[in-house]
């Protein structure tokens, strides 16, 4: 984007905050299971790393849907490309990885290189 172009007014999705990584992962890995394509944003704000999603909370009272920014904070560094997550009758086991497992949902983690504008914290 060159320094003369104007980006478009975007109302910013309502930020949440997760408790933790495996609520996120839990909740991306639910979405995926559906068959609904999805990723995860990594990206460093303020010195910690934010992992979140974003999705619509569909026919909120009279609008057409909600975008909301799922996110987890993390004060430690996160690698890896993956979040993998397998749940079984004895409990769930949520991994970050940097390759994928059969067995697994694998949802994967999208680095990008700056805090998007429209997200606010």
């Amino acid at each position: 984007m060159s320094e003369d172009e104007v980006l478009p007014k975007v109302t910013p999705p309502f930020s949440l905050r997760l408790e933790s990584l495996d609520d996120l992962a839990r909740f991306v890995a639910s979405i995926a299971s559906l068959g609904q394509p999805t990723y995860v944003l990594h990206f460093k704000h303020e010195g910690k790393d934010i992992l979140g999603i974003i999705a619509v909370y569909r026919d909120y009272y009279k609008f057409y849907g909600m975008p909301i920014f799922y996110y987890y904070e993390s004060n430690d560094e996160i690698s890896g490309k993956y979040f993998l997550v397998r749940a079984e009758e004895s409990g769930e086991r949520i991994q970050i990885s940097n390759g994928v497992k059969p067995g697994w949902i694998a949802v994967p983690i999208i680095r990008l290189k700056e805090k998007p504008p429209f997200i606010h914290l």
